[in-house]
């Protein structure tokens, strides 16, 4: 039995700048620097895990020291490129920087850069997880980071770029890796099963891509997995049934049912899933997953979309995602995996139902407004004067005083009497302010308190009266 067996992450590590997948805008920055010769004394490169910052840092140390560089293509058969690959050059250090962020450590780092390099033209080190350097050890390297010998080069790699100081980023050149495509990923894994002689159909090729989430290491990590679990044929089914991911119609299922408030088809839903051994925690990513889409849809559509399988605005799917996510740690950490589940989705619609207490009171009015205002009757009689141009000769005396105003019509000869206008009360001295300015004073724990209790429960609307606000 071989002894020397590689997994395929290692076996299929990028040789050549052009085998980087998804990073096409670094490659293209450091081809540029090398032909033109404008190469920096430190590089730091910050992304996610299994983007490949660590392999592209050593097909850039190989494209430097190989023997007729620094060129964009150093030859495969080359010896130094080879020792540069296998981690086994002299010149080229590879260090951990979890288990070697003492100052001592790095005052012996700052001595050894002093010497020139044994069999290279550059003496490279290549520092991995630099974030775990303690803040003497950083505070050791500034100066050698800053001004280093010619023939010294510095290449950082890290995941959490926000640990790092200031003053060493100040000093880099930085690269952000981003994380790699599904589609990328799908192409990558494809190939490789292709030279590995494995038959593995789209749909599980796509699953892959879902689990590594950006992480092209981790989809080589996750196809070595499940050759070794199925042999020489790959299907979709078997990489749900690893891994405990939920088939896309389960996940389809589930949003409609929020979508459509079908509170007993989500207890349902999220008892299959349980009893099947699903991860919840992954269930529940490729919901926002789906919720999202139908948000993109619905802001390409007017504010609206059936994607769900119920007409959903904007702001209702918006609080549907957030609801989403704020479970997301209740469901990974908590102690009941599956009741903080189901209680997330029963949020998901409560909050895809509610309302903004200040949108809705400003609807309110709005709608207020435009109600029919009540108009006072009127009353036509016969007009006197028209009696008195018919008979002149009549005296008619002088009508008494009525409380009705008169308006003569020529052309008819009769009076539009009117009711007299009602009194109105003095003006007031100080105007109600305008309601917008009334919700931006109320305090926010009796806003939350407001929205939180009356989201939803308006049936009617009516006339507000201004007397009551007093």
């Amino acid at each position: 039995m071989e002894s020397d067996y590689q997994v395929i992450a290692r076996r299929w590590r990028p040789q050549q700048f052009d085998e980087i997948a998804g990073q096409d805008h670094i490659v293209r920055t450091l081809k540029n620097a090398i032909r033109q010769n404008r190469i920096a004394h430190a590089y730091l490169f910050i992304g996610p895990r299994g983007t490949g910052k660590t392999s592209t840092a050593r097909v850039f140390a190989k494209a430097l020291n190989c023997e007729n560089g620094p060129m964009e293509n150093p030859p495969a058969d080359s010896q130094i490129c080879r020792d540069i690959m296998e981690g086994s050059c002299m010149d080229v250090i590879e260090i951990d920087g979890a288990s070697n962020n003492s100052v001592d450590q790095v005052r012996q780092l700052r001595e050894d850069c002093q010497y020139a390099p044994a069999q290279c033209r550059f003496k490279i080190y290549i520092i991995d997880e630099v974030h775990m350097l303690s803040a003497s050890a950083f505070n050791a390297l500034l100066k050698t980071l800053e001004e280093p010998p010619a023939h010294v080069k510095f290449i950082f790699a890290t995941t959490e770029a926000q640990k790092l100081l200031p003053t060493i980023i100040s000093r880099c050149q930085r690269f952000e890796f981003r994380p790699i495509d599904d589609d990328v990923i799908v192409e990558r894994i494809a190939i490789i099963a292709k030279a590995e002689k494995i038959k593995i159909d789209k749909k599980a090729l796509a699953s892959i891509a879902r689990l590594a989430n950006g992480s092209l290491r981790d989809a080589q990590s996750i196809l070595d997995q499940m050759i070794s679990f199925c042999g020489e044929t790959v299907g979709e089914n078997d990489i749900l049934d690893v891994y405990g991911l939920a088939p896309p119609e389960r996940i389809d299922a589930l949003a409609k049912a929020i979508a459509t408030a079908d509170y007993k088809k989500l207890i349902q839903l999220a008892d299959e899933l349980t009893t099947e051994g699903r991860d919840l925690y992954h269930v529940l990513l490729d919901l926002q997953v789906r919720v999202r889409e139908g948000l993109i849809d619905a802001i390409r559509n007017d504010g609206q979309t059936s994607k769900l399988g119920s007409v959903l605005s904007t702001e209702a799917l918006m609080r549907m995602l957030d609801a989403l996510h704020a479970g997301e740690s209740a469901v990974q950490k908590g102690l009941s995996q599956k009741i903080n589940f189901e209680v997330t989705l029963l949020k998901a619609v409560e909050q895809s139902r509610a309302r903004a207490i200040d949108s809705l009171i400003k609807e309110l009015t709005r709608v207020a407004e435009n109600l029919p205002q009540k108009t006072s009757k009127k009353k036509i009689v016969e007009s006197p004067v028209s009696e008195q141009a018919k008979h002149p000769e009549t005296q008619v005396a002088e009508p008494a005083e009525e409380n009705f105003i008169q308006v003569d019509d020529k052309s008819s000869g009769l009076v539009e009497e009117t009711a007299p206008a009602p009194k109105l009360p003095p003006k007031e001295k100080n105007p109600l302010p305008d309601l917008d300015d009334l919700v931006a004073k109320i305090p926010k724990s009796i806003r939350d308190a407001l929205e939180e209790n009356l989201n939803g429960r308006f049936r009617t609307v009516r006339r507000i009266d201004k007397k009551l606000l007093h």
